[in-house]
């Protein structure tokens, strides 16, 4: 074999490895939507099984989303000083087992209790694979690869629902949970032998509590960090109050079946997925701050149609309209603002960066989850209300903090 062909060889083999890590990073980022969208249409049957009422049951899913938050706090920084590879196996292990467990759940106090536990450890895998791809990649690259990965694990929105709604043609609730436990092993068989430790020991941070406290502080006071954070966070929190709010609005105020929940849901995550995938195609030859002002603009126009749809009784076709250009907007702006987060933040300290930047993700969208419901399910008005003023703060804090060119 010449030089040439032994250099073609490998190169193809590095793409073959790269195509390979990126497609399970994906998959591993599907945890979350997942462990969310795939028992949406569920929640009804779960309000009605348990005896109880649209905000308690939606507290499951916010006990999820605090849970992720925790859990990417604890594996963020615990990542920079053991490695990637240890806490990603233990994180997807016990999400596995954690997932089982919720299936057998007596009643909603302890279902919420499980989901907490199956978040915390469903956020290690999270927050690593940021991290994994900020260890080996830079720049515009990121954002790229960020685009990419939405790809992968967009089809979990899509999919999710539509998956969660078969299910309950023959099972209950609890087959769903089921179901995401067989998930977590999947996951973590392909992980075992396809992904290798990418932060080597030399290049581990050192220190304890103290340090981890110190870095966190010093990226609360990076004002370019916080401004792509807060604006990924908002916009997450604009997403889940539409997540937990939408299977009432759409299945009991507009007479939806779950089968047609389920495909309006993943019509809305391939607006998200194709929008991050022009963000990605455009990353390097536009300004990405820009492109996640535009995005943000995007979601905040949807809004507006959203609070007039629902004021006006236009019904069910403008509700979804409205909602599929909110999240056409996200597409644009959650991949860009979490790559600007990251993109700034070296290696050494890209598990506490990826760590915060999820915790704001995650918990602000476990706060606004609920809104939807306290406020009242028998209109659509109050998912509107919530959604554009989380979109409006978005944009308030990405403009005030960081100058757009």
């Amino acid at each position: 074999m010449s030089v040439a062909q032994a250099t073609t060889v490998a190169a193809t083999e590095g793409s073959r490895k790269r195509g390979l890590l990126l497609l399970i990073l994906g998959a591993l980022s599907a945890i979350g939507p997942l462990s969310i969208d795939m028992y949406l249409p569920a929640l009804p049957a779960i309000t009605e099984e348990m005896l109880t009422g649209p905000a308690q049951v939606q507290l499951t899913l916010t006990a999820c989303l605090i849970g992720v938050s925790v859990g990417q706090v604890l594996a963020g920084p615990l990542s920079d000083v053991r490695g990637r590879r240890m806490p990603l196996l233990v994180g997807i292990a016990g999400y596995a087992v954690a997932s089982l467990l919720c299936a057998f759940a007596p009643s909603v106090t302890v279902l919420i209790v499980l989901r907490l536990l199956q978040g915390i450890l469903g956020g290690a895998a999270l927050v690593i694979v940021r991290a994994v791809v900020r260890d080996l990649y830079d720049g515009a690259a990121i954002a790229r690869i960020f685009a990419t990965l939405m790809l992968v694990s967009g089809l979990a929105p899509i999919l999710a629902p539509i998956a969660g709604a078969q299910l309950l043609e023959f099972t209950s609730w609890r087959g769903v949970f089921v179901a995401l436990s067989l998930a977590g092993l999947l996951l973590l068989m392909a992980v075992i032998p396809g992904v290798r430790e990418t932060l080597p020991a030399d290049k581990r941070e050192s220190g304890g509590l103290k340090h981890t406290a110190a870095t966190f502080w010093a990226l609360l006071r990076d004002r370019s960090f916080m401004a792509s954070a807060l604006a990924a966070g908002l916009g997450f929190g604009a997403m889940f109050a539409y997540i937990s709010g939408s299977p009432f609005v759409l299945q009991e105020v507009y007479g939806a079946t779950p089968t047609q929940y389920s495909l309006i849901f993943g019509l809305n995550a391939l607006g998200l997925t194709l929008m991050a995938q022009v963000g990605g195609r455009l990353a390097g030859r536009v300004n990405p701050a820009r492109l996640v002002l535009i995005g943000l603009c995007v979601s905040m126009a949807g809004g507006v149609l959203l609070l007039v749809a629902a004021s006006t009784g236009i019904g069910l076709g403008g509700v979804v309209a409205a909602l599929f250009v909110i999240m056409c907007g996200a597409g644009l702006t959650l991949p860009g603002a979490g790559a600007l987060a990251l993109a700034g933040q070296p290696q050494q300290v890209a598990g506490s960066a990826s760590a915060l930047l999820g915790v704001l993700q995650f918990a602000l969208g476990a706060v606004s989850a609920p809104l939807v419901g306290l406020a009242g399910a028998d209109s659509a008005l109050p998912m509107a209300v919530v959604l554009l003023g989380l979109t409006i703060a978005a944009f308030v804090a990405f403009t005030v903090l960081r100058k757009v060119r």
